[in-house]
């Protein structure tokens, strides 16, 4: 019966003392984290391209959106990944400094499965005109975007605009 007492007196406040606190640390990261959730932002970039008669191609920057969140690593290209056609996307920050790059494989020539009776095939497609859009973290301090464009030669800037 002592025995009894002693637990309830010194071990019960114990994990109760224990319980209410990790109850209190717990709601402390929830709040902690919605905070950092909603300061972190994605900017989203939409593009249009079209070709002309001689095969150059002419993007525009159609529109852009802020949107709330937070992107997942994005694993960055190294130059080998790097074809004939595809698109390099720079975000840059006051004083030219880099913010995010980017690598889009091809627009005008994208890669199609079809589905057929023998099987998937993987066919390319030739397109004249496309859209395309990509996304960065946001930063307050992105001014302008760069588009390149690989070629034989080395790259091709297509287009440089402020945001």
């Amino acid at each position: 019966m002592i025995m009894k007492n002693v637990f309830n007196v010194f071990v019960v406040p114990v994990f109760l003392f224990f319980g209410v606190q990790e109850r209190n640390n717990l709601v402390h990261n929830k709040r902690s984290e919605t905070l950092t959730t909603k300061s972190e932002r994605i900017i989203y970039l939409f593009f249009k391209a079209d070709k002309d008669q001689s095969g150059n191609a002419k993007i525009t920057l159609q529109s852009t959106k802020i949107a709330e969140g937070r992107l997942k690593h994005m694993p960055s290209f190294e130059r080998d990944d790097i074809r004939k056609g595809d698109l390099i996307i720079t975000l840059t920050a006051s004083g030219g400094k880099e913010v995010g790059k980017q690598l889009v494989k091809d627009p005008f020539n994208p890669e199609l499965e079809v589905y057929e009776k023998e099987g998937i095939s993987r066919h390319q497609a030739s397109l004249q005109n496309t859209e395309f859009s990509t996304r960065f973290s946001y930063s307050e301090n992105v001014q302008s975007v760069k588009i390149e464009k690989a070629t034989d030669d080395g790259v091709q800037v297509l287009l440089t605009q402020k945001l």
